[in-house]
């Protein structure tokens, strides 16, 4: 009977690792693909905080070396050791995909009590379960730099691929200034993680406010345009001899 639970259990064994190696291949031939269509981006300077970066190319030394720590782990049958390389290699792949993690989520008030810690930052509200929506008091505060270090402010809180900030001035005094600022905690502006839901949050699309101000360009230049010809007309009336003299 122990006889037979011995083998049961290499049985399993063999099993969980023969899944975890399978696991390992398929990882293997999507950071290939994603290797062999992406490059090296610039890193940024030594002495600059920056938050965490996704959809950056993976680390062709560093993936190699975990494929290696895998099969040496699963070749002696470590299943803990080749589970967390698995595991590392996965979360390198979402991360160059630009997937959030679903289990790391930001705790949503935990993340309002921090980014009031950013200085400039008046007010903070959730919108949705993604969506963060921050006032600032003065309209120079109004910038990428404060999300990022909103951004930096929860980091320690979970996966801040799953969070986008919306950045409004409470100070502002036109419609320029009111245009709400926004972009995903580790993406750059426009882009958008996978999966996520594009929400239109500034009152006004970016469409309406560019139609908005070539109107008002358009305007201009006509209102020049006729100022102009006035000045013309009026210069040609005095130079012109009356027809009655």
């Amino acid at each position: 009977m122990r006889n037979h639970s011995l083998t049961l259990l290499a049985m399993i064994r063999t099993k969980r690792t023969e899944l975890v190696v399978s696991r390992l291949a398929i990882c293997s031939v999507a950071v290939a693909w994603i290797l062999s269509g992406c490059g090296q981006s610039a890193a940024p300077a030594e002495d600059e905080r920056r938050p965490e970066q996704a959809g950056q190319p993976i680390d062709p030394a560093k993936f190699v070396g975990r494929v290696a720590a895998a099969r040496a782990a699963a070749a002696t049958g470590n299943q803990e050791a080749v589970v967390a390389q698995v595991d590392a290699m996965q979360d390198d792949l979402r991360r160059a995909m630009k997937l959030a993690d679903p289990a790391r989520a930001v705790d949503r008030e935990a993340a309002r009590q921090a980014a009031r810690q950013v200085e400039g930052v008046r007010s903070v509200a959730w919108l949705d379960r993604e969506n963060l929506f921050v006032i600032v008091e003065r309209n120079e505060h109004r910038t990428y730099d404060t999300i990022d270090a909103v951004c930096l402010e929860l980091e320690p809180l979970g996966d801040t691929l799953g969070v986008v900030v919306n950045l409004q001035s409470g100070a502002a005094g036109n419609g320029d200034e009111l245009e709400i600022l926004s972009r995903n905690c580790q993406l750059a502006p426009g882009d958008r993680a996978l999966l996520s839901r594009h929400r239109q949050v500034d009152v006004i699309s970016p469409e309406l406010r560019d139609q908005h101000r070539r109107s008002q360009a358009q305007a201009l230049k006509d209102a020049e345009w006729e100022r102009k010809n006035a000045e013309a007309m009026e210069i040609l009336e005095k130079t012109t001899p009356s027809v009655h003299d």
